[in-house]
């Protein structure tokens, strides 16, 4: 029995979605284009829900500031072409 009743690919989903573009994420290391491209959009909307969410602690942030935040990690944290791409869908709806 898969734990939690996942499936492999599911698991590898949330395993790697804190892999890092330049490589200084974990459980891996991996690097570019070695991060499946599902757990990249998976850190994406995960660091967005992370900005943008109240917490115990802090406010969630609004939706400009947010973008701003993320787009400052392109290149380093999220993959810069579909940070790009992320933050202009996003833009839409604001």
């Amino acid at each position: 029995m898969e734990p939690l009743g996942l499936r492999t690919k599911e698991q590898d989903l949330i395993l790697h979605h804190h892999e890092r573009w330049d490589g200084r994420g974990y459980p891996g290391g991996l690097a570019r284009e070695e991060i499946p491209f599902l757990c990249q959009v998976l850190a994406l909307a995960d660091c967005f829900d992370a900005l943008t969410t109240d917490r115990p602690y802090r406010r969630g942030c609004d939706l400009p500031k947010a973008l701003i935040e993320i787009r400052a990690c392109a290149g380093s944290q999220f993959n810069p072409c579909l940070t790009r791409q992320f933050v202009a869908m996003a833009s839409a709806f604001h």
